[in-house]
């Protein structure tokens, strides 16, 4: 199985001064591609040991910050951030033979930014949000439907639904941010943003492929 990549490529002087407005660029050529879920990433965390793990999220925004994106604090990924905030995302848009990668670390939105975002969300979500302790072990698919079902009834839409306090978001402050155009014959480009020294302003490099 092999697809020869017959894109465009990428040089030094089409990038952006910083990767979220290249990223920004992208972002907006992929909408406009038609995509399905170009905001789809793969977060890829890691434990105490540094045992890896890897799971598709939802990016919810981002800006000259960083990457945003919201979980149950009680999730695999939120516990390993909080032991090991080091984190790498991977924006995998493989129609179009692009690639984002983000290497750079977590931590948490303030509770202002999560309500926010919260209220934002269909009732459906909020209430999801409500019913499920993320990534614990459930006796059946049964019980999830059940708590969420109680919750419906205590929360019937167009009322408010409370913020759950154990789920929120986190923002990915990148260190480095790579760009990959697939190109024939493998030689794809890859151009790499990397943070300063004293985080003031990024240098590029490229990368063989």
């Amino acid at each position: 199985m092999r697809a020869q990549y017959r894109f465009g490529g990428l040089l030094e002087t089409d990038l952006a001064d910083s990767p979220y407005g290249q990223f920004a660029h992208w972002f907006g050529e992929t909408v406009a591609a038609g995509l399905h879920e170009p905001n789809a990433m793969i977060v890829s965390t890691a434990d105490a040991a540094g045992r890896p793990s890897s799971r598709t999220v939802l990016m919810k925004s981002y800006d000259e910050r960083g990457f945003v994106f919201y979980t149950n604090y009680g999730s695999r990924k939120a516990v390993e951030l909080a032991a090991n905030p080091n984190v790498s995302l991977l924006f995998p848009w493989h129609p179009i033979a692009r690639q984002v990668i983000v290497a750079g670390t977590a931590e948490r939105v303030g509770p202002e930014e999560t309500a926010a975002y919260f209220r934002s969300r269909p009732h459906g979500s909020q209430l999801g949000a409500l019913a499920s302790a993320q990534s614990t072990v459930v006796s059946s698919r049964a019980e999830i439907d059940e708590a969420y079902e109680r919750l419906a009834a205590r929360y019937p839409e167009g009322g408010p639904v409370p913020v759950p306090t154990g789920w929120g978001g986190f923002r990915v402050t990148a260190e480095t941010v790579e760009f990959w155009q697939g190109r024939e014959n493998r030689l794809h480009d890859r151009l790499r943003y990397v943070r300063a020294a004293g985080g003031a302003g990024w240098r590029v490099e490229r990368l063989c492929p």
